[in-house]
């Protein structure tokens, strides 16, 4: 019974993976101009990928750290990550 549990769920694990589950194309960029050129009908953002959170130019912690990247605003939210509402200037 255990031995023909096994590959009926691992089978059902991958067959599910492709149920409505869709990895979200996600661009990180060095430098601003890149991203900007990347979407240009779109607001450049900075994502802290430690925090989970995306920082607008003007606000305190904008292309500040190491474990970041600038983004496009669309790609960010679908990639799951918040908008910070703190440290605006």
């Amino acid at each position: 019974m255990f031995r023909l549990s096994v590959p009926l769920l691992a089978a059902s694990l991958i067959l599910c993976g492709a149920c409505g589950v869709q990895a979200v194309p996600f661009t990180p960029f060095r430098y601003e101009a890149q991203a900007q050129r990347h979407c240009p009908g779109d607001t450049v953002v900075w994502v802290d990928f430690r925090k989970g959170r995306y920082y607008l130019k003007g606000q305190r912690r904008y292309a500040l750290g190491h474990a970041g990247s600038f983004v496009c605003r669309n790609e960010a939210r679908q990639s799951g990550y918040r908008r910070s509402i703190f440290g605006l200037r």
